[in-house]
């Protein structure tokens, strides 16, 4: 990563998303422990990491980034209900690539903040999102890059839904130990 003249980051890897509530995390890092032991082919989240990603914005300057960050902030974006759904894969042909949680509340109202933020990052200059959004928490990413075989998943606990009243801009710092977490803006949802 770029530091400027007295050592201070100027490139950050950061991404916006919506964090979850800690009791949710504990119950999904215990579901996550049970599908680790069928899944070993998969790289498995820490409950400490799980969010829901709103946009990957990659490595990209840390000014960049704070100024998307308040561009949303200024749109004073509403919070809505948000709930989690059942288990699925994103494939390439029979391999699966990531194990995820759909949503079953609040897709609707994620989607209008995700083109929100999709138009801030390309009026940043940051290159528009080449997939359609989709709704999710990622689980899992496969250990080898085409994928693996996806055994059947228990279903996952049944957590209540939550009001989504944070969004916040992320930083991702990639270790031997996986990806740590730190928040570096938080923007209320009204």
């Amino acid at each position: 990563m770029g530091a400027d003249a007295l050592g201070k980051e100027t490139q950050v890897r950061a991404f916006f998303g919506l964090p979850l509530p800690e009791a949710h995390k504990e119950a999904l890092d215990r579901y996550i422990g049970v599908c680790a032991a069928v899944a070993p082919d998969f790289r498995w989240t820490p409950g400490t990491n799980l969010h829901v990603t709103i946009r990957f914005l990659g490595h990209v300057e840390l000014a960049l980034a704070e100024g998307v960050a308040e561009a949303v902030a200024s749109m004073q974006p509403s919070g809505f209900e948000l709930r989690l759904g059942q288990v699925g894969t994103f494939k390439r042909g029979r391999l699966a690539r990531v194990v995820w949680l759909g949503v079953s509340a609040g897709e609707h109202e994620m989607a209008e903040l995700a083109r929100a933020v999709e138009a801030e990052c390309v009026r940043a200059g940051l290159e528009s999102e080449a997939r359609r959004f989709t709704a999710h928490l990622t689980l899992a990413r496969a250990r080898r890059r085409e994928g693996a075989p996806a055994p059947s998943f228990s279903a996952p606990p049944d957590l209540p839904a939550w009001r989504a009243t944070e969004l916040i801009l992320y930083r991702s710092r990639l270790g031997r130990g996986g990806s740590v977490y730190e928040p570096l803006r938080t923007i209320s949802l009204g």
